[in-house]
């Protein structure tokens, strides 16, 4: 199936990760027909890296041919870890599936530089959705309470005064629910089977949770989710990355995706012909980055999308230290061994106060256990040169001992034991991670085609200060050394939880979608993923998304069913683009032009535009060849056309666009002693949408000096679709006008233009000199008016001469 010929489904879903597929499961068990789109491959239990060449192909950049599954952002001041794979975030989240705390649902909470957090909805309309989603999932808490890890945390908590507790994690621990925990035992498979059709093994407790489960107890969302949805009949592709979103008429949208091969080309790097399907809803779950980018990508084709787009970013408050060393004597009177990689990555948790729960506390937080796998003690380890340079230098210290003394000592078991060393670090350390209540007051943008993030600690600093004295505290009482991650001390931390962008409001200025989850102004169009956060969950916030699509999704359905139109009555297609005259040897020249500017969507004024935009820094380039041909020809034609090739750049746009074909008419006759320089762009967006920018300058003597003003300033309106010349309101922009702005020609830019002009073939200096002699004419032509005649001058008075 390809762009020409698009299928036709009742919903198309866009992710897999917690909002995704949950909504992809009760679409299709609700008997709608469903594609689910993932740009990552599928993960069976087994297929996860772990030595080093697997792992240096484990990331994921398709420009760079890497379609693996860690995606890791790094923006000014914050650095992200997210997923690419079908499960989504499941992949390598720690399993721990909390609720979003009563009173955390915030209203009209006060942000820096104004506005307010509010969440629309409360804890009572999650909670039927909250049990729904553990049904599914089965979490449970640590069958292991005394695992040394937890225990530490727990004494440690204990000491402090603060109480921990075993959050429920999404691990199978036992062949089936309610069964005693034990290891690496088959795992009963669901009645609606398992996507990938290999068996899982209950949890083995290697600290592998984060990279990938291989033994498949982690009840990620594919084993559970997906694959009751494609029981029940969803399509799932993997390796589809969606990049255009188009309303249609009368309702639903056209999704296009690119194919990044196929599962069985192990690769990836095959690409194919883009596919295009058309769906009565659509569902966008791909996380707060990849939705967030989406819809960014997309705003000339979704023009209705609230200002709120890109606002509302939060980490959901994430913070890593870690406890070195830790030397707390046990009552044995044996140094504690915590053995951070022993069990599932989290199994224990501390929750501090909000100020909403108790006056002056402040912004709530989290503080949990961050194990590690089992397999990176040997790298931590090792990692110790010069530990390890001892250990070997008295090994070999002792065994030349041996053979100086001619002591016949052939058993070195226990100089090879101290060679390997008693592992003190890596039994002895334990990460914490933090999250909870920091400030939502980020922003999403585009920045030279990519993802661009705007956010500090510095408006969350009272939240990160407390939660640091908690993590310090803890490690005091393990008798530890804390260290901050070394990013911290450039103010700067890493994020595993990534939230908003496309928030839910109270209305279309507030956010962008209401609280059923759907876009304001686009009908049909749901943000089912943490991009739709108003705000930080505080706890983990998995369980919470999924309960918000859960009753995103059981809202929708309650609707009555969308009737599939019938297709409209076919468009004429515009008249061909006029062809500019072939070029003629000796004749030609060229010279290059670059304009820069401001431009707005939503608007039709190009002054008003540029304003907007100005004030927004919403800039908008172009840079372009001016091709003649055939000088002669262009001089002599009507409407002096020549072409146009090069490129624009607009952030709001998608960055770097190419021209994929323009036009430039220079000095035509406009009338009333007016002339105008028209040019006309046609290029994509980010999305593919096609786009037309017209401009014009107005070459016309009014008051004052304004050569330089009229001659470098060019009014344009971005159109949808490529608008050919002759076509009725492509000329003034009165088409389907998304947008407008104005943009100049800076004096250095023009210095570099008069240097780039360039004549073609024997004649080419004759070229330049018969375009020079025409712009100089048409100037002269413009503001230098010939003065009017005295009365009777130049006449015969008596009529002789008639």
């Amino acid at each position: 199936m390809n762009a020409a010929t698009p299928e036709h489904v009742d919903a198309v879903v866009v992710g897999s990760g917690f909002g995704a597929s949950v909504s992809a499961y009760r679409l299709a068990d609700a008997g709608r027909s469903v594609i689910v789109l993932e740009r990552g491959r599928a993960y069976p239990p087994g297929s996860f890296a772990r030595n080093p060449y697997e792992m240096s192909r484990a990331f994921w950049e398709p420009k760079d041919e890497l379609f693996g599954l860690f995606d890791i952002r790094s923006f000014r001041k914050i650095e992200a870890i997210v997923s690419s794979g079908l499960g989504g975030g499941s992949l390598i989240y720690a399993n721990v599936l909390l609720r979003k705390d009563e009173r955390w649902f915030v209203h009209d909470s006060p942000l820096p530089g104004g506005g307010y957090e509010n969440w629309p909805i409360g804890r009572g309309d999650l909670d039927p959705h909250y049990d729904a989603v553990e049904a599914m999932m089965n979490p449970i808490p640590n069958p292991y309470p005394d695992l040394p890890k937890s225990r530490a945390l727990r004494d440690a908590a204990a000491a402090a005064g603060l109480e921990a507790f075993s959050p429920p994690l999404a691990v199978s621990f036992s062949p089936r629910p309610g069964a005693p925990a034990e290891q690496k035992q088959i795992i009963d498979e669901p009645p609606y089977g398992n996507i990938h059709g290999v068996p899982r093994l209950t949890c083995r407790l290697c600290g592998e949770c984060d990279i990938g489960c291989n033994e498949g107890s982690k009840n990620t969302l594919d084993h559970n989710y997906l694959s009751a949805a494609a029981a029940k009949g969803a399509d799932i592709r993997t390796l589809a990355d969606v990049y255009g979103i188009t309303p249609l008429d009368g309702g639903g949208y056209e999704v296009r995706y690119q194919q990044y091969g196929t599962e069985a080309e192990a690769d990836g790097k095959r690409t194919r012909e883009p596919v295009t399907i058309r769906c009565k809803e659509l569902y966008l779950g791909a996380g707060t980055f990849g939705t967030t980018s989406l819809l960014l990508r997309n705003r000339v084709g979704l023009p209705a999308l609230g200002r709120a787009l890109g606002s509302r970013f939060s980490g959901n408050g994430d913070l890593l230290t870690f406890c070195f060393d830790a030397k707390t004597v046990t009552e044995r009177g044996h140094v504690r061994v915590i053995d951070a990689a022993h069990g599932p990555v989290i199994t224990t948790a501390i929750r501090k106060p909000d100020g909403m729960d108790e006056a002056g506390a402040g912004r709530g937080y989290y503080v949990q256990e961050a194990g590690f796998p089992e397999f990176t003690n040997w790298l931590i380890e090792t990692a110790q040169v010069t530990s390890s340079i001892k250990r070997a230098a008295a090994v070999v210290r002792q065994i030349m001992a041996y053979r100086m003394s001619e002591r016949n000592e052939s058993t070195i078991s226990a100089e090879v034991a101290g060679l390997i060393g008693q592992g003190q670090l890596t039994s002895s350390s334990l990460p914490l991670l933090g999250m909870g209540r920091d400030t939502p007051d980020g922003r999403i943008t585009l920045a030279d085609g990519e993802l661009d993030v705007e956010w500090t600690t510095a408006t969350s600093a009272a939240y990160f200060d407390a939660m640091r004295a908690t993590m310090l505290q803890l490690t005091e009482n393990l008798g530890g050394r804390f260290r901050d991650n070394p990013l911290w001390w450039t103010k700067r931390v890493v994020t595993v939880h990534p939230l908003g962008g496309a928030p839910m409001g109270r209305h279309v200025g507030e956010g962008v979608v209401d609280s059923w989850n759907e876009s304001f102004g686009h009908p049909g169009l749901y943000v089912v993923d943490g991009a739709g956060m108003p705000g930080p969950v505080g706890p983990n916030p998995s369980l919470t998304i999924a309960a918000m699509a859960d009753r995103a999704v059981e809202h929708a359905l309650e609707k009555p069913k969308p009737r599939r139109r019938r297709a409209g009555t076919p468009v004429a297609p515009p008249p061909p683009a006029p062809e500019v005259a072939d070029p003629v040897s000796g004749r030609g020249m060229e010279f290059t032009e670059k304009m820069r500017g401001f431009l707005a969507l939503g608007h039709s004024d190009p002054m008003s535009g540029w304003e907007h935009g100005r004030q927004l820094a919403q800039r908008f380039m172009f840079k372009l060849t001016i091709t003649a041909p055939d000088v002669e020809r262009f001089v002599s034609g009507e409407d002096h056309t020549a072409t146009a090739e090069g490129y624009v750049d607009c952030d709001l746009l998608g960055g770097e666009l190419p021209v994929v074909r323009g036009w430039a008419n220079l000095f035509v006759d406009a009338g009333e002693d007016t002339r105008e320089m028209r040019y006309r762009l046609w290029f994509h967006d980010a999305s593919g949408t096609p786009l037309t920018m017209y401009g014009f300058k107005v070459v016309r003597d009014d008051p004052g000096f304004d050569v330089w003003t009229d001659t470098s300033t060019l009014y344009i309106t971005l159109m949808k679709g490529h608008v050919a010349p002759g076509v009725a309101g492509a000329d003034d922009g009165s088409g389907e006008v998304v947008g407008a702005g104005m943009l100049r020609i800076l004096p250095l830019d023009f210095a570099r233009q008069l240097t780039t002009f360039k004549g073609a073939g024997q004649g080419g200096l004759g070229s330049i000199a018969r375009f020079g002699a025409f712009f100089t004419k048409s100037v002269k032509d413009a503001y230098l008016k010939p003065a009017p005649q005295r009365a009777g001058a130049g006449t015969d008075t008596d009529g002789a001469g008639r």
